[in-house]
């Protein structure tokens, strides 16, 4: 704790909210590391310092952490129960922060100011809800955000469909890694200008499996030079 001797020359570090998850933990865990050298260098210079602590409430890796540590001794963590189980999550580490002050981004201040904010923000227009793609943890069975996901690539295919024409005059042939999307389609692209397919711009097509009639028609982003120069 710092002294509070107002003749003593202050210094103070505030921890940024901190998070536990993936990337972003690794940078908390140097960046509180350099900082928690700054507040003992300081204080052995007799400076007054103040090293104030701040924690995160979102715990998916801590937990995935945890509960690995206790699979290993054995333990499964529905059988410690939920109390014991948070126990093990909050041993904390020796940072030389003053724990006296601590703050917990659930707690009832905070929390209220957040929401809050937010309310506010969305009373005004500035923000707003709406349905969103995300990241799924099967095995936590929560969201994750994007830049806690490590994203791989896996090696895909192409696969070739044929879409007749609806006069009956033949088809055209669509190369797609994402075939599972065609119930969806409204119509198949060409690339302006592409003398393969200029006599075919306008006409209408089958779509396969389902029977709906879609048509072709010219697109600017579509690579003449990718898999056949069609775009479904």
């Amino acid at each position: 704790k710092p002294s509070g001797d107002k003749k003593a020359h202050p210094y103070s570090i505030v921890i940024p909210p901190p998070n536990v998850t993936g990337k972003l933990h690794l940078g908390h865990a140097w960046d509180t590391a350099i900082q928690d050298t700054l507040i003992r260098f300081k204080r052995m210079q007799g400076y007054d310092t103040l090293y104030l602590p701040g924690m995160d409430h979102a715990d998916i890796a801590t937990q995935a952490k945890v509960e690995a540590r206790l699979r290993e001794q054995g333990i499964d963590r529905h059988q410690l129960g939920r109390e014991k189980f948070l126990k093990q999550v909050w041993a904390k580490m020796g940072l030389s922060l003053d724990y006296s002050r601590e703050r917990f981004t659930l707690d009832k201040g905070l929390s209220k100011a957040v929401r809050k904010v937010f309310v506010q923000l969305y009373n005004e227009g500035l923000i707003y809800r709406g349905e969103y793609i995300i990241n799924w943890d099967p095995k936590l069975e929560t969201a994750l955000s994007d830049i806690e996901v490590i994203h791989k690539d896996d090696k895909g295919a192409f696969y070739h469909v044929k879409y007749p024409f609806v006069d009956g005059s033949g088809y055209v042939e669509i190369a797609t890694t994402r075939p599972e999307t065609m119930f969806g389609d409204t119509a198949v692209a060409v690339g302006p200008g592409d003398e393969r397919y200029k006599d075919i711009v306008g006409k209408e097509l089958i779509l396969p499996l389902v029977g709906r009639h879609i048509p072709i028609i010219e697109d600017q982003h579509v690579d003449p030079e990718f898999g056949t120069g069609l775009v479904k």
